[in-house]
């Protein structure tokens, strides 16, 4: 059974490996520069556990995927080539990753943080198809591009429920 939770600090070894497969199946499916070999890096992780935005998805107990959810503005979604939705108060979604033993984490994400907010952020690479996929299925509408703090440019998506 599935189940959200906040990320603690002792999850970490876990989280490293999860992030570990979602990167090279991002290679193995062409998107090989998104994440790289080193993105998203531990301090960042660190970071988005001790200020409570870090969650897991746990499968009986087990850890089987991670995801940052960030209320408020997010810097890199200021400028934006094109237009958000609208402006009202959102949650922006980073660093979904999963380690591929359980099917449909992206909805059940979103389901989850459906009911923090009725606004909802996420941006992707363009060469991550199977994320761009999972976001447009989920009602997703593509807003425009931003660039993220290493200057590569994103799709930026909106959801309003």
């Amino acid at each position: 059974m599935l189940s959200i939770r906040k990320t603690k600090l002792v999850d970490l070894d876990e989280l490293k490996l999860v992030f570990d497969y979602a990167r090279n199946t991002m290679r193995e499916n062409g998107n090989p520069t998104q994440w790289g070999s080193d993105r998203p890096g531990i301090n960042l992780i660190i970071n988005d556990i001790n200020n409570g935005e870090s969650y897991v998805v746990e499968n009986d107990g087990e850890i089987v995927a991670t995801f940052a959810c960030i209320e408020g503005i997010e810097p890199t979604y200021i400028d934006i080539d094109g237009k958000w939705l609208n402006d009202d108060e959102y949650l922006t979604i980073h660093r979904i990753a999963s380690n591929g033993k359980v099917k449909g984490i992206f909805d059940f994400v979103i389901d989850y943080v459906s009911n923090m907010n009725k606004d909802i952020r996420i941006d992707t690479h363009a060469d991550n198809a199977t994320m761009k996929h999972l976001i447009e299925k989920n009602g997703f509408i593509e807003c425009g591009i931003i660039v993220v703090d290493d200057g590569t440019k994103r799709i930026a998506y909106q959801k309003t429920i």
